[in-house]
């Protein structure tokens, strides 16, 4: 089975209070003199404290051309995803030359070449490394990710892969729009990266995490405009449709049982559940929907407080917070990695600790 040799979580340089982030977005959203007490509620409701940003809040009354955004956001996730493979890959000790397999997920820019072929030469990575650019699957990506790179080292048990994501939210900010979807995604986003080490079942890593066991993907028919981009001349423009959390509501208890059944297994022997920190709405959906007991989600919860949704990032920060220091699983026990992002879709993903 695949083994996760390291796990490490990098956030963008700027860090602000809420209230800050708030009072940027009334400057550049609401018109002049316009009552900003519904914005202030949806970013009060987002239970996030802080986050941080690519750039600092001055820049962002003056991102209004897509090419000034997706420059900031190449530099910026160059950057990150540097400082995040080189941590991972010296924590595994490991080297870039050793690596096999570099998948880079973001859904917050595009590059050509891509973001992991900018990386190649600065982190020292052998010519013939294969690279999989990965962009569109948005907050679900952490997770097919993961399961994606378990796929490929159960055909080459020899190799090392990492799995690099970068998201930098805050350049798909939108001026001069002040839509409950907009005013939504400014309250709870935030920049950051992660990036995973995974060992095939025949390479050793000096570090070592759970197995991945297996993963299964669900695609819901009809959802296409519950969650997205509508891509316009400013940038990414948000789709979020409010019955995001009645969607997990309705589907995620049978997938999710379904999926543990396969493998002798029930909600009841789940020792840590790591999900996406989607916003207060979402975890309180999927705690509802799985009927969890009080505490399940507390890191995931503690992760949005502490630096937002990072999209993709999120579940594999929480994934680096389980794993820390008087948080890990007892050993040998089952463990569920759980994201949904645009499709609409999920991915789950059975860790053994």
């Amino acid at each position: 089975m695949t083994r996760i040799a390291a796990v490490h979580g990098v956030l963008a340089p700027h860090r602000h209070r809420q209230r800050d982030l708030t009072d940027m977005v009334a400057r550049n959203c609401l018109p002049e003199g316009a009552d900003r007490r519904v914005l202030d509620r949806v970013h009060e409701g987002a239970r996030v404290r802080c986050r941080h940003t690519a750039l600092p809040l001055d820049r962002y009354g003056g991102l209004d051309d897509f090419g000034t955004v997706n420059d900031a956001f190449i530099e910026g996730a160059v950057e990150l995803g540097a400082d995040a493979v080189s941590g991972a890959l010296r924590e595994a000790g490991l080297s870039a030359r050793d690596v096999d397999l570099v998948v880079f997920t973001s859904v917050t820019g595009i590059a050509a070449p891509s973001v992991d072929a900018r990386l190649a030469g600065r982190l020292g990575f052998r010519p013939d490394v294969r690279r999989l650019p990965v962009f569109g699957l948005g907050c679900v990506a952490g997770a097919a990710g993961l399961g994606r790179v378990h796929d490929y080292l159960r055909g080459w048990p020899d190799h090392v892969a990492v799995l690099l994501s970068v998201e930098l939210c805050s350049l798909t900010f939108q001026r001069s729009d002040p839509s409950p979807a907009n005013l939504v995604a400014t309250a709870l986003f935030g920049d950051g990266a992660a990036a995973v080490v995974a060992c095939g079942a025949r390479r050793h890593a000096e570090s070592a995490g759970p197995t991945v066991v297996a993963s299964r993907s669900t695609l819901y028919p009809d959802t296409e405009r519950l969650l997205g981009w509508d891509v316009t001349a400013t940038g990414f423009r948000v789709v979020l449709d409010p019955s995001v959390p009645d969607v997990v509501r309705k589907n995620l208890a049978d997938d999710v049982d379904g999926f543990l059944a396969e493998h002798g297994l029930g909600r009841g022997d789940v020792t840590a559940w790591v999900s996406h920190a989607g916003g207060p709405k979402v975890l309180d959906a999927v705690a509802e929907a799985l009927d969890l007991p009080d505490g399940a989600l507390e890191v995931s919860r503690r992760s949005l407080a502490d630096v937002g949704n990072l999209s993709s990032a999120s579940v594999l920060h929480v994934l680096r917070d389980t794993l820390a220091a008087g948080r890990r699983p007892p050993a040998g026990t089952p463990g569920l990695l759980l994201a949904m992002g645009p499709g609409f879709c999920t991915e789950l993903v059975l860790l053994r600790w």
